[in-house]
C-alpha cells in the first residue's frame, strides 16, 4: 500500500469512528437527560428548573466528550473541529433574529388563519418560555451543531473535500428527522429536503464564521421562535403553545405537512436566501 492510500484509509477510519461516536454521544445524552428530567418532574420539581437541568445534562456530556475524543483519539484541536473558544459574531445574532421572524411574518401577513389561545396562566407561560430557551434553544440547537457541523462536517472535509462535507452531513441531518415517525411519504420528502437545505445553510455559516457557535445561535433562536411554544403556527391548535395561528391552507408546501412549517416551502426559501447571501458575501 502506498503512502497516499494509507493516509486515505486512516482518514476514513477516523471519519467513521468520529461520526459514529458523535451521533451515539448525542443519543446517549438526549436519553439520559430526558430520563433524569422525567424523574425530577415526577418528584415535584418545577418544569422551569427541570428544563435547566435537562439542558445541562444534554449539552455538557456532548461538549466534553467530543472535545476529549477529538484530542485523545483523533489528535485534533477543538478549533479544528469547529469548536474554538466561545465567541459569536453580531451579524449571526441579527440573522438568528431576522430569519425566523421573517418566516412567521410571511405566514401572518400572507397566509389565512386564525389565532387560538391556550389561555395559560403566568406559571404555565414561564414553563413554556424556560423549556423553549433551555431545551429547544440552547441544548438542542448547540448540541446538533457540535455534532453535525462540528465533528461530522470537519472530519468529512479533512477526509474528502468541502463540498462533500457540506452536502452529506446535511442530507443525514434531514434524514434523521424522519426516523421514528409515521408521516406520509410526501411529508418525509419535505422534511428531508428542508433538513438538507437548513443543514447546508448552517454549514455555510460555520465556514464563513469559523465556528459552530455562530450556527448554534442561529439554530437556537430558530428553535425558540419557531417551535418554542410562544406563537405556534400549524394546521391544528397546539395546547402546549401559548397561542396557535391555525392555518386554513391545506397546501403541503405552505403547511410543511405533518412535520410543520419548518419543512414548508416558505421556510426552505428562507434557508436558500440566507445561503445565497453567505455565498455572495464570500467565505472565510
Amino acid at each position: 500500500m502506498n503512502s497516499s492510500s494509507e493516509k486515505k484509509t486512516i482518514s476514513i477510519c477516523k471519519l467513521i469512528g468520529g461520526s459514529i461516536t458523535a451521533i451515539l454521544t448525542l443519543i446517549f445524552a438526549q436519553v439520559f437527560s430526558g430520563a433524569v428530567s422525567n424523574v425530577i418532574l415526577n418528584a415535584g420539581v418545577p418544569i422551569a428548573i427541570s428544563s435547566m437541568i435537562n439542558c445541562i445534562l444534554y449539552l455538557a456530556p456532548v461538549f466534553f466528550a467530543l472535545r476529549l475524543f477529538g484530542k485523545k483519539v483523533l489528535k485534533l484541536r477543538p478549533d479544528e473541529l469547529g469548536m474554538p473558544g466561545f465567541s459569536i459574531k453580531p451579524i449571526w445574532v441579527i440573522v438568528a433574529i431576522v430569519l425566523p421572524f421573517s418566516i412567521k411574518g410571511i405566514y401572518l401577513l400572507l397566509v389565512k388563519g386564525e389565532f387560538v389561545s391556550s389561555n395559560m396562566n403566568t406559571s404555565q407561560i414561564a414553563d413554556v418560555v424556560c423549556h423553549a430557551v433551555f431545551y429547544y434553544g440552547i441544548a438542542a440547537g448547540f448540541v446538533e451543531e457540535m455534532v453535525f457541523r462540528g465533528f461530522i462536517f470537519h472530519l468529512m472535509e479533512k477526509c474528502w473535500n468541502r463540498v462533500i462535507a457540506i452536502i452529506v452531513p446535511s442530507a443525514i441531518f434531514g434524514f434523521v428527522h424522519i426516523l421514528g415517525t409515521d408521516h406520509s411519504l410526501l411529508s418525509n420528502i419535505l422534511v428531508i429536503c428542508a433538513g438538507t437545505g437548513v443543514g447546508i445553510m448552517f454549514s455555510l455559516i460555520v465556514i464563513n464564521s469559523g465556528s459552530v457557535w455562530n450556527s448554534g445561535i442561529v439554530h437556537a433562536l430558530w428553535n425558540i421562535i419557531i417551535i418554542g411554544g410562544g406563537l405556534f403556527i400549524s394546521e391544528k391548535a397546539n395546547n402546549e403553545a401559548m397561542i396557535t395561528y391555525v392555518l386554513k391552507s391545506k397546501s403541503f408546501l405552505i403547511t410543511g405537512g405533518e412535520f410543520g412549517i419548518e419543512s414548508s416551502g416558505i421556510a426552505l426559501a428562507g434557508y436558500i436566501v440566507v445561503s445565497i447571501l453567505i455565498l455572495c458575501t464570500g467565505e472565510k
